[in-house]
């Protein structure tokens, strides 16, 4: 996996829009930033208010809209496994792919050339000056498909014999 930026480009960009950087602004985006997990409001809202008592839910769900207007956050939700919920992580990593297990859920980040040949690709075939990509595809993860062909010899009719 490749580390995170550092904050500091987007607080720079808040800054330069005029956005006041409040101390609960800056430690959503610490968690944000420095966690290495996609956060989901509440989960993030739990972690800030492990650092600050006073933080509330609606500081947390602001932040966040503001933030993704701004284009500095990308709302993912990642094939919702877990149902409508969505997750947050800052675009100031390397554009990546999200491996996401159907089974148990773990979240793989891909970075790679395939991904910027198939950006490449997608210019030249349709036309289209691609400026930003996300991109998320499901599977098993190596644990759940040994846990799958595992399920599946437990329960075969040829295993009763």
């Amino acid at each position: 996996m490749v580390p995170a930026a550092s904050a500091t480009g987007i607080q720079h960009s808040l800054r330069m829009r005029g956005v006041r950087l409040t101390r609960q602004r800056l430690i959503l985006l610490e968690l944000l930033d420095l966690t290495g997990r996609h956060l989901d409001a509440e989960s993030l809202y739990q972690l800030a208010k492990e650092k600050d008592p006073k933080l509330n839910r609606v500081t947390v769900y602001r932040t966040l809209k503001l933030l993704k207007q701004g284009g500095l956050i990308d709302e993912l939700d990642l094939m919702h496994h877990a149902g409508d919920q969505h997750y947050y992580e800052t675009r100031q990593k390397q554009e990546h792919a999200h491996i996401v297990c159907l089974r148990c859920g773990k979240v793989e980040e891909f970075f790679g050339e395939a991904l910027q040949g198939m950006k490449h690709q997608v210019e030249t075939a349709l036309g289209f000056r691609i400026v930003t990509a996300r991109t998320e595809m499901g599977g098993y993860c190596a644990d759940c498909q040994s846990q799958t062909a595992t399920d599946a010899v437990a329960i075969s009719p040829q295993a009763e014999r």
